[in-house]
């Protein structure tokens, strides 16, 4: 507990001395730009094809004119272009119980759909680096949001989270003084947020941030203190994968991924489908 306690505080004073940047929306960088990853050279591939589905928004999904679109699609056409292979390159969209099968009979090189990383789909595939985390972030009140350090400033509050969640396990690990009110439903928590009966909310940043740049919200609320990642309760978040006997092809997306965070494009990706930022 000590431990943790050193720990926090030190989030808490890097966290404070970020935090008007953090009020204008902002890009995650999960790159060390310092890093050289090798440059690959796929001109022996003959195609190189991408399984998706198309009920991930806004990751991939149907347009109302029915063409695949969305944050996935336009990053797997900037890996493309990274790599050199633009006219090689195809998008395929399946049910999502079809894309492991459809990998395998070699329908396609790599899946950019969602995919959990852990013990049991490492032994399925290989994957690249995570390209994108989800943080737990708190949401408050305009009125009254909190600013790091935020532990100190929520002992004894009423804070709401779903049931059962990664959240709520995180929130009574990390946030012990709080007083957990657990909600089986979002739309509930979100509610009791807005009219006063809690004195904040944690969960995911990204459904958050939805919330808060929709109606519903009525420009009540904002994300206060965070972000916070933490793996081993939400995941190490979104990665390609290929088949676990390419882990070529997963390292060539490695580097596709941290040139295109450098130069920039990812960030002008990540605020065109989250321009409130859950960072």
């Amino acid at each position: 507990m000590i431990f943790r306690k050193i720990v926090m505080a030190f989030a808490a004073a890097f966290l404070a001395s970020a935090a008007a940047a953090a009020e204008q929306p902002a890009a995650p960088m999960f790159w060390d730009i310092k890093e050289r990853l090798p440059k690959p050279n796929l001109s022996a591939l003959p195609r190189l094809r991408f399984l998706t589905t198309t009920d991930f928004p806004p990751f991939n999904y149907l347009d109302r004119d029915s063409r695949l679109s969305g944050f996935h699609i336009d990053l797997v056409r900037a890996i493309c272009a990274e790599l050199g292979v633009a006219d090689k390159c195809q998008i395929q969209a399946m049910p999502w119980e079809q894309l492991e099968d459809a990998l395998e009979r070699g329908r396609g090189e790599a899946i950019i759909a969602g995919i959990a990383i852990t013990e049991d789909t490492r032994a399925k595939y290989a994957f690249s680096r995570p390209y994108l985390q989800f943080p737990a972030r708190f949401m408050m009140q305009k009125t009254s949001a909190a600013t790091e350090p935020i532990y100190q400033k929520i002992r004894g509050e009423r804070v709401g989270v779903i049931a059962g969640s990664g959240h709520e396990r995180m929130l009574r690990d990390y946030f012990p003084d709080v007083k957990v009110v657990t909600y089986t439903r979002q739309e509930w928590l979100y509610a009791d947020l807005k009219a006063g009966k809690l004195a904040g909310a944690f969960g995911d940043g990204m459904r958050f941030a939805f919330w808060l740049a929709g109606s519903e919200a009525s420009g009540c609320c904002r994300f206060a203190g965070g972000p916070y990642l933490a793996p081993e309760y939400l995941g190490v978040g979104l990665a390609l994968a290929t088949k676990v006997e390419d882990p070529a092809l997963a390292a060539a997306f490695d580097y596709a991924l941290q040139q295109i965070a450098v130069k920039g494009r990812f960030s002008e990706l990540y605020l065109r489908y989250f321009p409130v930022s859950f960072f």
